[in-house]
């Protein structure tokens, strides 16, 4: 879990973009929207085959 403390004199502006930040770098949302939905093992295969086919190219 991602915690950020308000430290004294910062704004919550600037905490609140370092709680996003330290969400990004640590994979929650990516995460979080990955398992949003079902998806068919052979979904799967196929997105992950299309990947590496575009990285190889």
């Amino acid at each position: 879990m991602t915690k950020v403390v308000v430290r004294e004199g910062e704004s919550l502006d600037a905490a609140l973009r370092r709680f996003r930040k330290d969400l990004a770098k640590s994979g929650v949302l990516r995460d979080a929207r990955k398992h949003e939905h079902y998806e068919k093992p052979s979904e799967r295969k196929r997105r992950e085959r299309a990947k590496r086919l575009r990285k190889s190219r």
